[in-house]
């Protein structure tokens, strides 16, 4: 059953205006705009089959050669801070925004690609949540400070060099965000 929240508009328009950058891209992205087009609750949490949107966002700083990345307390890897929609997040953007804030204390941020990168991923079950997949959209910004204070989902934060992210325990997804980041660095 189609869904009514107002906020699917705008994620449509937002993943319409994304250049998938290969093929797997392609398909992530088909699969987020299905899952906005025809699930009853894409937005809430609690939509476990086929899954949920989450919003997340890596962070550069101002030489944009290092990112910021979180040890995530339950998942024990180092990833963008990200996760799940609130009901009072007006939109895909303001969550992913929300969630480096809360996550990392990182407050002045520019906006640099709307989105960067989307993923579908497997969640495991975990309490009384069963398994399901998280439907990613990832957004960048960059930061006008390094002071960074770990909260929330995040064990630690730490600036990582571009050139660095592929030597640390991640997963691709990090990895394909990172090599966008820095041949956006390379034509900038």
């Amino acid at each position: 059953m189609p869904n009514t929240d107002p906020r699917c508009g705008a994620a449509l328009a937002l993943l319409d205006s994304f250049a998938p950058a290969d093929q797997l891209e392609r398909a992530h992205l088909a699969a987020i705009t299905d899952l906005v087009r025809t699930t009853a609750e894409p937005f809430s949490r609690s939509q476990f089959a086929p899954g949920h949107l989450t919003a997340s966002a890596f962070v550069v700083d101002a030489s944009r050669s290092r990112v910021l990345l979180i040890l995530h307390a339950k998942l024990r890897r180092w990833l963008q801070p990200g996760g799940h929609i609130e009901p009072d997040d007006p939109n895909l953007l303001a969550a992913a925004r929300r969630e480096v804030q809360e996550e990392t204390g990182l407050r002045a941020l520019k906006l640099l690609a709307a989105p960067l990168d989307v993923d579908v991923h497997e969640i495991p079950a975990r309490k009384s949540d069963p398994g399901h997949r998280h439907y990613d959209v990832r957004f960048l910004f960059e930061a006008a400070d390094l002071l960074v204070q770990p909260a929330d989902d995040a064990v630690q934060a730490q600036w990582v060099e571009l050139s660095a992210v592929s030597g640390i325990d991640s997963d691709e997804s990090v990895q394909r965000a990172v090599r966008k980041i820095a041949q956006l660095q390379r034509v900038a």
